[in-house]
């Protein structure tokens, strides 16, 4: 990754360029979701996800957001990465500072996200269980994750 690149705290004038980073990722990898799902989950995204959990972002020396996460009670309850920055080890970061840092070892990804999964097993985490729909109760089945524990 370019080292122009920092992990910072957002602040309350980034969410809106947040919600952009979010919205492009989920058109990227939900193709599951319908349009009217993820305009709803962009609001709730924007009027109180973002405001419930620990935020980091990683933005380039022009202030551009590149990716961000976002952890609560131990458990990372978002993890996106702009499609234009895939690929660059940025979801990494994020991931191994929500892990570091914010003490996460726990997430859900849906189960017909491949790519979100497969990054997450092999991150080393694992499925401990699943759920039949999602957050807001919708068939959009959730798989449960758990860092498996290294012996270092």
């Amino acid at each position: 990754m370019p080292p122009a690149l920092t992990l910072q705290t957002p602040h309350l004038s980034d969410y809106p360029q947040l919600v952009q980073v979010w919205e492009a990722s989920v058109r990227a990898t939900h193709d599951f979701l319908p349009d009217s799902y993820i305009e709803l989950l962009r609001d709730h995204v924007l009027g109180k996800y973002l405001d419930a959990v620990m935020l980091v972002c990683c933005k380039d020396s022009t202030h551009h957001i590149h990716g961000f996460a976002g952890v609560a009670n131990g458990r990372v309850d978002m993890l996106f990465v702009a499609p234009t920055h895939r690929g660059q080890g940025i979801g990494k970061r994020l991931l191994r500072y929500a892990i570091n840092e914010l003490n996460a070892h726990t997430l859900d990804v849906n189960e017909q996200n491949p790519q979100a999964l497969g990054f997450y097993l092999h991150e080393g985490f694992e499925v401990i269980g699943r759920s039949e729909t999602d957050g807001l109760g919708q068939p959009f089945p959730l798989l449960h994750m758990k860092l498996i524990p290294t012996a270092s």
